[in-house]
């Protein structure tokens, strides 16, 4: 069963479609938006040899012309280099600015493949078709794309909406559980944040989302995409509501750019552990009960991702360096720190001004290196 969500724009709006069987039938859907037939296809190399072969065969069999690019998988995609040599296989193609680019795949190519469409001969149109629970319910919609830098993760990027996302459900069935647990952790975050209800759900479903049961699966990745749809609408390019998409992303963020882009910690695992820390730290500043920090926690941890910064793999992480990080971050204004912080379990708010000595006692508490 196909399911549709309206991502509603003041006037461009477009619509996140969620089923299975949608990479067969992504002609179809992609041939109305088009000026004339013809796409690049952005993918890495691994969901290029599961899946690519079905989005080109079910793009050509619509009279679309479709050009297949590679990239490599992993965060380290999402750089200048990759950028510039993304951009430079687009231009030996020649596409020109009535053409269409389609992000296939999980977050980083959905980053990468969206943020050379903003920039390509000063903005093309662009499709999503994320291939990671993720990306189906988090990054592939809302039109935030980027690249990292050894600085920090996403600080380089623009706002640039998809015309489409078509989120295919299927394409989950090849997915590792590791990535599938990085997903859960986003989908989490939405319940936490603000659906109380859709949390009490979450603890009695974990296990079935996880084990990709098809009604358990469609239901949490249409909330997600409801819930972020309402709020993108409301607020497109992060002046004020939309940062509440980014509770536990402060923590996360840090320790991605400390551990460093790659297998060590993924994005998702740093989320769940980052939302986890970001109730402890509510709970420590008198904001929310111990309670609500301790169910959240336990569902991260049902999840089997980290909750404890000392479940993240390789040597202690100091306070200082997590710190430094988290001033760079691009919540972060006129020096002083934001977090997304909760007053309880689906009452999460934006708070500003946070003292670093705070969360740097915070941060040793929580096991790091003074």
């Amino acid at each position: 069963m196909t399911a549709s969500v309206t991502v509603d724009l003041a006037g461009r709006p477009y619509e996140v479609v969620i089923g299975r069987g949608l990479i067969e039938e992504a002609g179809t859907h992609l041939k109305p938006l088009l000026r004339r037939p013809l796409v690049s296809v952005v993918m890495d190399t691994v969901v290029a040899g599961l899946h690519g072969q079905r989005l080109l065969d079910g793009l050509r069999s619509n009279g679309i012309s479709a050009h297949a690019i590679t990239v490599a998988p992993g965060e380290g995609a999402k750089s200048f280099e990759g950028l510039s040599a993304l951009c430079d296989k687009l231009l030996a193609l020649e596409l020109d600015r009535s053409d269409m680019i389609v992000a296939f795949g999980g977050g980083v190519v959905g980053d990468l493949a969206g943020f050379a469409a903003a920039i390509y001969k000063r903005g093309v149109d662009f499709v999503q078709v994320p291939t990671t629970l993720l990306a189906q319910v988090d990054s592939s919609v809302g039109g935030k794309t980027a690249i990292d830098t050894p600085r920090g993760k996403n600080l380089i990027g623009a706002f640039h909406q998809p015309r489409l996302v078509l989120a295919d459900l299927a394409v989950l069935d090849t997915l590792p559980a590791r990535e599938m647990r990085c997903g859960y952790a986003e989908v989490l975050k939405y319940g936490l944040l603000g659906d109380p209800p859709f949390f009490d759900w979450l603890e009695k479903h974990a296990a079935d989302v996880l084990a990709r049961e098809p009604g358990a699966m469609a239901h949490a990745v249409r909330r997600c995409v409801e819930m972020k749809a309402v709020i993108v609408g409301q607020d497109e390019r992060e002046g004020a509501g939309r940062a509440l998409l980014n509770l536990g992303h402060t923590f996360a963020h840090a320790l991605e750019v400390e551990v460093g882009f790659g297998e060590g910690v993924k994005h998702g695992e740093a989320v769940g552990l980052g939302c986890a820390m970001a109730f402890r730290l509510s709970a420590k500043l008198g904001l929310c009960a111990d309670q609500d920090a301790g169910r959240a926690s336990a569902a991260v941890a049902a999840a089997g991702l980290p909750t404890r910064l000392c479940e993240i793999g390789g040597p202690p992480l100091a306070a200082a360096a997590l710190l430094g990080h988290m001033i760079h971050d691009k919540k972060s204004e006129g020096g002083e720190l934001t977090f997304i912080l909760t007053r309880g379990v689906g009452k999460a708010f934006i708070a500003k001004g946070i003292e670093p000595a705070v969360v740097s006692d915070f941060l040793i508490s929580e096991g790091a290196l003074p």
